[in-house]
């Protein structure tokens, strides 16, 4: 039989584009992929000559590299993409797609799998200047592929963008690369959405296992197409009397908004603004089902998909892309959750109580995401063995950005930390939290716009965090009754909240360092182990600056981990169980080593050895005879 031409697979797409249009994601989902280890790469480190070198010593299972999206289609062509964002290698949309399928190729002789970046709707370029287009709107009027891509959808690149009040392109010029300014498509115009699925077919032929969609955002576009999927919205939500008594809206039909705002200040939010941010995060979950999950997987029935959104210390409003989404569509059909922490944990303040970690952040989203794979992107090139330890800890995959191989000192750790995990994967993979505390993130407080509940939330939080209680988050709206049952004690934050005791008896205590973050889980389909995470963020911190600011460090010679001690465990156990093994291990200390131990009733009551940043100590049980 003679090969589809590349035309003709194109066009079997698009049939099978229209056949899946109206199947429910949740049905082309395929089973969940769980990793433990992954690395991420756009700071042009991933063309570095040692970068097969170390993924052979380090050994991770999915590697997040390669440009298939907007930053490829504007910059891969010109003199500028061998500088930041895209970090390209070589020049040229032909050579450096070749060199992308090399290298996906090369990931998978290792057993690695290859998520692509897709930006979604950044665009790099000028429209017109005294050279012609630039950037993306030179590829598109004179370097479509046809062949590769299919027909253009619109014959103007400007009927793709986002739109102002008066009817003009949203710029931008924050980035200036190359001196082209920074254009945004519009996720809610149909013609758009079939550029972005030329880019999927692009990125699954050119060797990807998945894609993590970037720059995944709305701005306060006004575009007809954004004009009238709001007013579709708001009718499906409010009657007619309703929309004229709360929002003054007396003839939805005819009424033209002068601003459909997303993120927005606290501040000068209003329940109208709110409903626009609910509907622009709503928009861009049915976007991305429509590109990623219906038609990606209609292509590729196993493609990972995620999506890089940004949590902050638990910014709302003002950031977060899915803050204001129900719980039902919360990361619905999506492979990984990644959340970038931005510059809110890349460094320690121990003068002021400030550890500088997100524990809270990745048991929000372990909680949130039902225990699936996911990461944040932390910005840390300083604290590296610690922000590994942090997201193994708490059910989350190390590491999520700039993994610094290129650096000795921080690649032998890196290998060293990936490998304890890899010896231990029965300990990670697809592992359950073992928890006594429940405490609810006030979802419902906030998407009502009350954010001091939040701020209230992570107060909480970290006085659980500093007493060393085993506590799981989860959002309100997803905490039902039989869930809620599970634990000793469930809190929920507001002004009458009391965080139970410590010493409390009916739950485990331990005596450690308030430097320390302590968690526990359960090994997938084993109801007999117990393992405890210990990470220790103690550290002899760089100077301060003159203004006062803690350091983030120059590198992993900044990291300096100070070793702790003498911590004690006293944990509750099934009370028809006893223990019958634990053990300790380390990744400086790889091997096992028993640890003795006393029962006092329904506890276990045992001494840590010393370490240096993370530990896990495991315990099996029997039933009692």
């Amino acid at each position: 039989m003679t090969p589809p031409t590349p035309l003709r697979r194109w066009l079997i797409g698009c049939l099978t584009m229209i056949a899946t249009a109206h199947v429910p994601a949740c049905a082309q989902s395929s089973a969940p992929f769980e990793f433990t280890r992954m690395v991420a790469h756009w700071d042009g480190s991933y063309a570095d000559s040692e970068y097969l070198t170390f993924i052979d010593d380090a050994q991770p299972q999915l590697a997040q590299i390669g440009f298939y999206g907007a930053h490829f289609w504007s910059l891969a062509h010109t003199p500028h993409g061998g500088g930041y964002p895209a970090n390209f290698p070589v020049r040229g949309l032909d050579e450096v797609d070749t060199w992308f399928q090399q290298r996906n190729r090369q990931l998978h002789d290792r057993s690695v799998k290859v998520i692509g970046h897709l930006n979604v709707m950044f665009l790099v370029g000028e429209i017109d200047s005294p050279e012609g287009p630039r950037g993306f709107f030179k590829f598109y009027r004179d370097l479509w592929n046809v062949e590769q891509l299919g027909p253009k959808p619109v014959d103007d690149p400007i009927d793709l963008l986002e739109r102002d009040v008066d009817g003009q392109p949203i710029v931008n010029n924050s980035y200036n690369i190359g001196g082209m300014r920074e254009y945004w498509a519009c996720l809610r115009n149909p013609h758009w959405r079939t550029v972005l699925r030329a880019w999927v077919k692009h990125g699954i032929e050119r060797g990807v296992d998945g894609f993590v969609a970037n720059y995944f955002y709305r701005h306060n576009c006004l575009c007809a197409h954004c004009q009238s999927a709001f007013r579709a919205y708001l009718a499906d939500q409010f009657t007619p009397d309703q929309l004229r008594d709360e929002f003054g809206i007396d003839d939805l039909s005819t009424h033209r908004f002068t601003e459909i705002v997303a993120w927005h200040d606290p501040a000068e939010s209003t329940p109208l603004r709110r409903q626009m941010l609910r509907w622009s995060q709503i928009a861009n979950k049915q976007a991305f089902d429509d590109v990623f999950v219906r038609y990606g997987r209609s292509l590729k029935p196993d493609l990972i998909v995620a999506q890089w959104n940004h949590l902050g210390n638990f910014n709302q409003i003002n950031g977060d892309e899915k803050c204001m989404l129900p719980a039902d569509l919360w990361s619905r059909d999506e492979s990984y959750t990644w959340y970038s922490t931005g510059d809110s944990a890349n460094y320690s303040d121990l003068e002021q109580h400030d550890l500088g970690d997100a524990t809270l952040q990745a048991r929000y989203t372990r909680g949130a995401f039902a225990d699936k794979p996911f990461t944040l992107g932390k910005y840390e090139h300083t604290r590296v063995r610690t922000a590994i330890a942090e997201l193994a800890a708490n059910g989350g995959a190390p590491m999520g950005f700039y993994t610094r191989f290129t650096d000795p000192a921080a690649r032998r750790e890196i290998v060293r930390y990936y490998q304890f995990l890899r010896r231990y994967e029965d300990v990670y993979h697809a592992a359950r939290p073992h928890s006594e505390v429940l405490l609810l993130y006030p979802r419902t407080a906030l998407q009502r716009g009350d954010v001091d509940a939040v701020g209230k939330f992570r107060d909480v939080g970290r006085a659980l965090l500093d007493q060393h209680v085993l506590f799981d988050i989860l959002p309100d709206d997803q905490a039902d009754t039989q869930t809620r049952r599970r634990y000793q004690f469930v809190v929920t934050p507001d002004d009458s909240t009391t965080v139970p005791a410590a010493d409390d008896p009916h739950l485990s205590q331990f005596l450690a360092p308030w430097t320390v973050r302590i968690s526990a889980g359960r090994p997938a389909g084993d109801d007999h182990t117990i393992t405890l995470h210990f990470v220790n963020y103690n550290r002899e911190e760089p100077p301060k600056a003159s203004d006062g600011r803690p350091s983030r460090g120059g590198g992993i010679d900044d990291e300096k981990p100070i070793e702790v001690r003498d911590i004690r465990a006293s944990l509750l156990i099934p009370a028809d169980h006893h223990v019958i093994s634990l053990h300790v291990m380390t990744p400086e200390s790889p091997d096992p080593i028993a640890l003795s131990y006393q029962h006092e009733g329904e506890r276990i009551n045992f001494k840590l050895p010393p370490f240096l940043i993370y530990a896990v100590a495991q315990l099996r049980t029997a039933p009692n005879p």
